[in-house]
């Protein structure tokens, strides 16, 4: 019985944003056939298979910065295996990729910025992969800091 010498890699970032509210994040999270427009290093990103949201739902991503290889242009299909519109959370899953990410699920999670619900919100978004040959953890933990610092940013000075 063969088994994997090495533990998934696990990580979580965060950008709280002040003017968008929960409502207006979620928003753009749920339209997951078009994240391109928000996400600043994904070039390309459409549906594939299903109804644009719901769960099961398949979408092609490419010209993204995270990957493991160099030389031709970096691609994913990624499944919606998990949506909770009530609680602002949501779960998809790599099918196939060249981007050399294996057992990869990526949750992410749309929360009030304060206690009292007037102020912003935060995207927490966390993701859970085998280890990435040629990466550390630290190195794709930044990346996806910068990507998400860069959304926040995009949805910022959208609102």
């Amino acid at each position: 019985m063969e088994q994997n010498p090495q533990p998934k890699w696990e990580a979580k970032v965060s950008a709280k944003l002040t003017r968008a509210s929960p409502d207006q994040v979620w928003a753009i999270y749920t339209d997951f056939f078009n994240f391109h427009k928000w996400f600043p290093t994904l070039a390309t990103c459409y549906g594939i298979h299903g109804t644009n949201g719901e769960l099961g739902c398949v979408r092609f991503c490419s010209g993204f910065s995270i990957s493991s290889g160099g030389g031709s242009e970096k691609w994913s299909k990624e499944r919606l295996i998990a949506i909770d519109h009530t609680n602002r959370t949501l779960s998809y899953e790599i099918v196939e990729s060249n981007i050399g990410f294996y057992s990869y699920v990526s949750t992410v999670k749309i929360v009030h910025g304060d206690r009292d619900h007037k102020d912003g919100c935060v995207i927490e978004w966390s993701f859970t992969v085998d280890p990435v040959e040629g990466w550390r953890l630290d190195e794709m933990k930044k990346l996806y800091e910068e990507g998400l610092q860069g959304l926040a940013k995009r949805i910022e000075d959208a609102s």
